[in-house]
């Protein structure tokens, strides 16, 4: 192949592979710690077992939550209602029934 070719060829695949990066990079979804007050009084559905940290449902997305309560523990499925949040790791107790 000739020099223009290999340039021309290279050129498109550098900036395919550059569209590639810049799309990956906006498709990442990163939570805001100052969401994380407004979700204080929410409710929570326990997704993995609080044990006592595990993660928790609210509001459709995924967060790490820890039990307020000493050796409690709460089961997957359950509801907890959202009392702090620390950065991105909320506190919960069992919802009061």
């Amino acid at each position: 192949m000739n020099t223009p070719t290999l340039t021309a060829i290279f050129l498109t695949s550098a900036l395919f592979i550059a569209l590639l990066v810049l799309i990956a990079a906006a498709s990442r979804h990163k939570k805001k710690a100052l969401g994380a007050l407004r979700l204080v009084g929410r409710m929570a559905r326990v997704e993995t077992d609080l044990q006592p940290e595990g993660a928790v449902i609210v509001g459709g997305e995924l967060w790490r939550a820890r039990l307020t309560g000493e050796g409690e523990t709460l089961p997957r499925g359950s509801r907890a209602r959202v009392v702090g949040a620390h950065g991105y790791l909320l506190e919960v107790e069992p919802e009061k029934q």
